[in-house]
């Protein structure tokens, strides 16, 4: 079974789909407004999945990552539990105009990235066969290096360490070389090597130490999407290991992440003692967590579906933000001054020292109320379509939101190309499984600031440095030379003239 890298989506099947899940939910007792506004969102995003080219782009990573993990997973849930999928909403139906008002500006927004984006990527494909695999290995090494020295080291704002951590993109960049090259170097016999296996699990590992969700889940993503977009054939064993093995993550190591943020340590030997003593009984940590006061917290935000549903709960932005819409619709809108903030925020710390710290987040956490006035690391996340709504009502859908995805859209289509033969690109598709549904407008902007410079930095430093340093760690790549085709014949050969006294 190959893995879905999806380019196309045919609207004949789309609207099918779409119309059945509008049957089951008039059926489990849906107000026919909410149901139409499903059922309109899943058309238009498809539509606007294929005029992006799909997942061959990064702005069609954008547009899929965001349609299913913000809206369409957790209607779909809703509907395979039984339940209306207008329940355990403050406003369903103002939620879900919202969020067909957003994909519609999110089409706008493809069409015209698609016309201003170069069509000659200016990264391309920087990395040749022949040097992949010591490129992979370079990025490993520099990639664990950088993050020991910010694990074990103080970093202080606005310091060197502090600009290298957030540029840093060496380590999911050499899990996707890694992949790619072992693809291609057994004819899709195998995906994992040992550069993957050390690569992902030392990305896992700091999601460990850090209680991140996401750099826990990271190695699995940048696994599918390289693998899928090599056309790699999973056989059932895999497929099997890989369902277990991220259900077992979400039963537990979710969990493990939210409640371990509670105990942060700000010493390398106290993180590690933390993530020990939580992980050495799994099941004691996800009791603890579900009991704490924080899960309350969070059920207030998360609380979609009538049970909590573990993972589930996280893999939809709809409850979260109808709370931020309800809040809206009582309060008014804040303004325009995050997005403000953000676009000031792209600015280095070296140049304007006296940045302040921005985390809005944790902002709209404190307007919900629920958070301790002394809390400033809390956040609740958003997707881009709550926050425009909380910050311009339909100004924001209209006009903010389709003006930050023109330029996101532009830039990265214009660096990376295709993503089939861009590993550059590969990993913008990791990071947008993460930032589209779930970042807000907030997380968009930033992708075009450290994320952006950190891209560069990488490709370039895998073209022309890293494949040095992985030559010093294993010596020279082996580069299989294929056999040329045979000549059968030569048209017009001259012929050979006959020797003196033969032949004759």
């Amino acid at each position: 079974m190959r893995i879905p890298f999806p380019i196309y989506i045919p609207l004949l099947k789309a609207a099918g789909f779409a119309a059945l899940l509008f049957l089951v939910e008039i059926y489990q007792g849906t107000a026919p407004a909410f149901a139409i506004c499903a059922f309109i969102f899943i058309v238009i995003a498809t539509l606007t999945f294929n005029l992006a080219g799909g997942l061959s782009r990064p702005s069609g990573a954008y547009v899929f990552f965001y349609s299913i993990l913000a809206v369409i997973l957790g209607l779909v849930w809703k509907a395979i539990l039984g339940e209306p999928a207008d329940t355990n909403l403050a406003q369903p139906n103002l939620t879900m105009e919202v969020y067909v008002g957003s994909i519609a500006a999110m089409w706008i927004a493809v069409a015209v990235s698609r016309k201003l984006a170069l069509k000659r990527p200016l990264l391309g494909n920087l990395v040749t066969p022949a040097n992949m695999q010591n490129a992979a290995v370079g990025c490993m090494v520099t990639g664990i290096t950088m993050a020991v020295a910010l694990q074990t080291v103080e970093v202080q704002q606005g310091s060197a360490l502090s600009a290298l951590s957030q540029i840093n993109r060496f380590l999911p960049l050499a899990l996707i070389l890694g992949i790619i090259y072992e693809i291609r170097r057994t004819g899709g016999r195998r995906s994992v090597s040992w550069i993957v296996l050390i690569s992902g699990g030392a990305i896992f590992c700091q999601g460990l130490l850090g209680f991140s969700k996401e750099a826990i889940f990271t190695p699995f993503a940048c696994w599918l999407i390289a693998a899928g977009s090599q056309g790699y054939r999973f056989s059932k064993a895999q497929i099997f290991s890989l369902v277990i093995g991220i259900l077992l993550m979400g039963h537990y190591l979710v969990p493990y992440a939210q409640y371990g943020r509670n105990f942060v340590e700000p010493t390398f030997a106290g993180r590690v003692r933390t993530s020990v003593d939580l992980l050495s009984d799994l099941e004691d940590t996800r009791t603890k967590y579900e009991s704490s006061s924080a899960d309350y917290y969070d059920r207030r935000i998360q609380g979609y579906f009538d049970t909590s549903q573990g993972l589930m709960d996280r893999l939809q932005m709809i409850s979260p933000d109808d709370v931020l819409h309800d809040l809206t619709e009582k309060r008014g809108p804040i303004g325009s001054f995050p997005i403000i903030m953000e676009f000031e925020n792209l600015i280095p710390h070296f140049l304007w020292p006296s940045k302040p710290a921005v985390n809005f987040g944790n902002f709209y956490a404190h307007e919900m109320g629920g958070l301790a006035d002394d809390d400033v690391t809390t956040g609740v996340s958003f997707s881009p379509s709550g926050e425009a709504f909380h910050v311009a009502r339909w100004m924001g859908i209209f006009f903010w939101a389709p003006l930050v995805w023109i330029l996101l859209f532009t830039l990265f289509d214009s660096l990376c190309g295709d993503t089939r033969v861009s590993p550059w690109g590969l990993l913008m598709c990791a990071y947008f499984a993460h930032i589209a549904p779930e970042a807000g407008l907030a997380g968009a902007i930033y992708m075009m600031g450290p994320i952006t410079v950190g891209l560069v930095v990488a490709a370039f430093a895998s073209a022309y440095v890293m494949p040095l340093i992985g030559t010093l760690f294993k010596g020279p790549s082996q580069v299989t030379v294929h056999r040329g085709i045979p000549v059968r014949g030569v048209p017009r050969r001259a012929r050979t003239l006959p020797q003196p006294g033969i032949g004759q």
